[in-house]
């Protein structure tokens, strides 16, 4: 197995974006400025949404100008429409995200049409990144199911991609929004995109909902996926995913690669203090299994 896996770091967006507790501008920043000095270098930092729809991304454009002192990093942000990707260029973006579901269901729960009117609202964005030498990552959401259409067929899920190559997304980040997969159907699902895409332009944003997220990271690293998108601490969710956990966390993908000899270039006790600041902020410690293990053993050492 090849020892070159690239994380996507997600908590500063799909982190936070489902949290109950607002974490400030200033506070946001410093989380990505600790996720890179970890070694965290591609970094998700905000979206340029509704702030009546998610008021927890509110004021990105303050955050990604934040940021910008930064070196060596890349940083992405989520742009649902022109509206959103003006916003973004305004504030320096150079690298941009759209999504897309791959259930009917959840696109009209998610952004209010249906997966064509969202390919069509992608499409002016897309064009125009490309004009501007923008570089645009594309989403699909409930890939391994949905919470209002159940399973999600394959074939579904490789017809979109292929929609969102062909209009010029550079990478295609296959997510499972309610984190039902298991390691059988990640695997069938990813063959499929596959049969029809270059699975080195592929990711695997999984949810760990019901515990299976590393198992089917590992099925898919299996299967030639090389990209992992994960979040700090196993932050978030998805507010239009009714029961839905977090994302894989960081620090649990980061000891499963470390412990099968892939050197992630990702220092563990600075990852730690990193979700350590910010579960503080909001109020409750983090789900990770590693970071919970972590912290109770510094605990036990009288450690701080």
């Amino acid at each position: 197995m090849s020892d070159q896996i690239h994380i996507v770091e997600m908590g500063p967006r799909d982190g936070l974006q489902n949290e109950k507790t607002p974490v400030s501008v200033e506070a946001r920043i410093a989380f990505v400025e600790a996720l890179v000095a970890a070694g965290l270098g591609t970094v998700e930092v905000g979206a340029f949404v509704s702030p009546k729809a998610i008021p927890q991304m509110a004021s990105s454009d303050q955050v990604l100008r934040g940021v910008s002192h930064i070196k060596g990093a890349e940083f992405h942000v989520l742009v649902p429409n022109e509206k959103g990707y003006d916003a973004a260029r305004a504030a320096g973006a150079q690298i941009v995200s759209v999504f897309a579901a791959a259930s009917e269901g959840f696109s009209r729960a998610n952004i209010n049409c249906s997966i064509a009117e969202s390919i069509e609202r992608f499409k002016p964005v897309l064009a125009r990144a490309k004009a501007d030498g923008v570089k645009v990552r594309g989403y699909i959401s409930c890939v391994l199911g949905c919470p209002f259409d159940g399973e999600i067929k394959p074939k579904a899920v490789a017809d979109l991609a292929v929609t969102l190559w062909d209009l010029g997304c550079y990478e295609i980040s296959l997510g499972d929004t309610i984190g039902v997969g298991t390691p059988l159907k990640a695997k069938e699902m990813l063959r499929a995109v596959g049969a029809e895409l270059p699975v080195a332009n592929l990711a695997m944003h999984f949810h760990d909902t019901y515990g299976q997220a590393l198992a089917n990271l590992y099925a898919g690293m299996e299967e030639g996926v090389r990209v992992i998108d994960a979040a700090a601490g196993g932050l978030g969710g998805c507010p239009y995913a009714p029961g839905a956990t977090g994302n894989v966390a960081t620090e649990d993908v980061v000891y499963m690669l470390e412990g099968m000899g892939v050197n992630t270039g990702v220092d563990m006790e600075k990852l730690l203090a990193a979700t350590n600041e910010v579960a503080g902020l909001l109020g409750r410690p983090p789900v990770s299994r590693v970071a919970c293990a972590l912290n109770a053993k510094r605990k036990r050492l009288g450690g701080s």
